[in-house]
């Protein structure tokens, strides 16, 4: 029996990447998953299929997390199908980076719309579904500690988001929910790759800059996110965990 046996999870952004790894993840110690995708059902349905076929129970979910409606309609989809819900991750996040001279309007409302205000309004769906022992774990980023050139935005989103983890940590403690926050550090996902970060000379400088000597994998994110969801992590609220091989 997996230590979320009989949990409802619901992780968004998790079509591919971290989200997809976390989503696996949960399942594995048998957790019931929402799989909540933005823009790729296919990539959500491959999550939900792996999932099923490895004995685990899951849906996919369509949704934008920065519209109200959205948000609770992706809630909404857990405690339909399954009844409850136990576990939030808010993981649904999007990155551009330029110097101060070059960022435009519409970079900052896309990345604060997706990773600032859906935190806001996916927590808020969920909070009247949350009880006793449930876990919201918001994924954040390591930039809010090594703050690098030309990510004021993504950065700004990020700072936010630890600061957010923090007050719902006091909001929500006295109704024994815990929220947490997981700052990873580079990531070789999809979506680094598309952005040309993977075999680049800020992979290597990033390399250099971490005591284990590489760029994380997304299991090394989901197995900490796994931790904080369980009673393991029973006595963490308002945490953050920075999981970047000791890159600070």
């Amino acid at each position: 029996m997996g230590k979320l046996s009989g949990k409802v999870a619901v992780v968004t952004g998790a079509s591919k990447g971290i989200g997809a790894a976390i989503a696996k993840a949960l399942a594995a110690e048998g957790a019931s998953v929402v799989v909540n995708y933005a823009s790729s059902k296919a990539g959500a349905d491959a999550v939900v299929s792996a999932i099923t076929a490895a004995g685990g129970k899951a849906v996919s979910v369509g949704g934008d997390v920065s519209k109200a409606a959205d948000a609770q309609a992706i809630i909404g989809t857990a405690v339909e199908t399954y009844g409850r819900l136990d576990i939030l991750v808010n993981n649904s996040g999007v990155y551009e980076f330029a110097p101060i001279e070059e960022f435009t309007e519409a970079q900052y409302r896309k990345q604060f719309d997706t990773n600032v205000l859906g935190v806001l309004l996916t927590t808020q769906a969920a909070a009247k579904h949350l009880g006793e022992g449930a876990s919201i774990i918001n994924v954040s980023s390591v930039v809010t500690t090594i703050t690098p050139p030309t990510t004021a935005v993504y950065s700004g989103t990020k700072g936010a988001v630890d600061a957010i983890t923090g007050v719902l940590a006091r909001e929500l403690g006295p109704r024994k929910i815990r929220v947490n926050a997981i700052n990873p550090g580079v990531i070789e996902t999809e979506g680094a790759h598309t952005a040309g970060v993977i075999g680049s000379e800020f992979e290597s400088h990033a390399v250099s800059q971490t005591p284990l000597g590489r760029v994380g994998q997304p299991d090394d994110i989901a197995s900490a996110v796994v931790f904080l969801a369980s009673d393991d992590a029973k006595w963490l609220t308002g945490e953050q965990i920075v999981a970047s091989g000791g890159m600070r």
